[in-house]
């Protein structure tokens, strides 16, 4: 990074969004009198009584959790999407301005340990490589139906994040249609790759295992870095190095290294600020409207990637809000990408190689 960006204010392209970040390194010194949060505490219990993921208690919505032994799925009790209903597309004025459409969809929840106090920064690598493949099931049997354009995994870490049980689990959301950001973000692929018949996020990928300044881990077959272009402080893009335009399509090498990546990545979190880190992960891959075979060619340069978006800013107890500027303007942020991952770097304790 050059001195003038270092101390002066800038912005800087995502090609991803195809929209600018504001960057305001000077800010970093400014006093804090806002808000402050309460640390994350770890759970304490192996088996906690009250807990409706854990094995053999009964959930909100009256169902009992088995007694399962590794992982489990189930159809979520308050689903933000029904597979029932009316479908309809209208608009509600001449104008069509005021416009409506049926969405229909299925929302599941994963269970990544039948224990209560495990999280993937503490789960054996093996237990996360079963929650890899899980998703990779679920992806493939969600995919696979003829109304289902878009499968979206993810996990919402800590109270902080929204998550409103600490049991280790994440969330798996099949939708009719593409959603907002993978939808900008296959335009933006689409695009580049028909611009240079190349993948963008590989290109990028190449880009900064060349300049080095953001990488934060990287294995065989994942890199995690903190995108020259990142919002949240401490925000990460996984990404693999070979092509892969989906979790179903990984490899079992791939799967061992993601397996390992989210661990590295989840337990060096918790050593930035020696606190449970809270963040929201998600997997972005490719838009599953179109027969399996066909997805590359439909989609071509999609590559499948995963972003961590933790709220934390300065401490465990000062979060980043997203208001104001960030709201009406672009996104803003004070801390550079650059200065992030030399703090992640170190809290995760792992060399880059060179």
């Amino acid at each position: 990074m050059n001195q003038a960006m270092q101390s002066n204010s800038h912005r800087r392209w995502n090609p991803l969004r195809r929209e600018w970040v504001l960057v305001s390194p000077h800010r970093t010194q400014r006093p804090w009198q806002g808000q402050t949060e309460t640390p994350a505490a770890p759970a304490a219990l192996q088996y906690d009584p009250t807990c409706y993921l854990c094995p053999g208690n009964t959930r909100a919505g009256g169902h009992i959790t088995p007694q399962y032994k590794n992982t489990f799925v189930f159809d979520n009790d308050f689903a933000a999407l029904r597979e029932d209903g009316e479908p309809f597309d209208e608009s509600l004025d001449a104008t069509g301005l005021l416009r409506t459409q049926s969405e229909k969809g299925i929302c599941r929840v994963l269970c990544f340990d039948p224990r209560h106090d495990l999280t993937l920064a503490t789960m054996p690598v093996e237990s996360i490589r079963r929650v890899v493949d899980v998703w990779a099931e679920q992806e493939a049997d969600l995919a696979a139906r003829p109304d289902i354009g878009y499968v979206q995994i993810f996990e919402n870490r800590g109270a902080m994040m929204g998550a409103s049980n600490p049991h280790p689990h994440g969330q798996i959301w099949a939708t009719e249609h593409v959603p907002n950001d993978p939808l900008v973000e296959s335009a933006a692929q689409a695009d580049y790759f028909a611009q240079n018949g190349r993948a963008l996020l590989l290109d990028v990928l190449a880009a900064e295992l060349t300049a080095k300044e953001r990488i934060v881990a990287e294995n065989d077959t994942w890199v995690a870095l903190v995108p020259f272009w990142a919002v949240w402080p401490f925000e990460l893009l996984v990404i693999p190095r070979n092509p892969a335009s989906n979790i179903r399509s990984l490899d079992p090498a791939a799967r061992d290294g993601l397996a390992h990546m989210l661990n590295v990545v989840c337990a060096g979190y918790n050593r930035v600020f020696d606190t449970p880190f809270p963040y929201s992960m998600g997997f972005h891959g490719a838009p599953c409207q179109v027969p399996e075979p066909e997805i590359a060619a439909s989609h071509p340069g999609w590559q499948l990637h995963a972003h961590f978006y933790p709220p934390l800013l300065r401490s465990a107890t000062v979060r980043k809000f997203m208001v104001g500027f960030e709201l009406l303007g672009s996104p803003q942020r004070d801390i550079t990408p650059e200065s992030a991952a030399e703090t992640l770097r170190s809290a995760f304790g792992t060399a880059t190689k060179g």
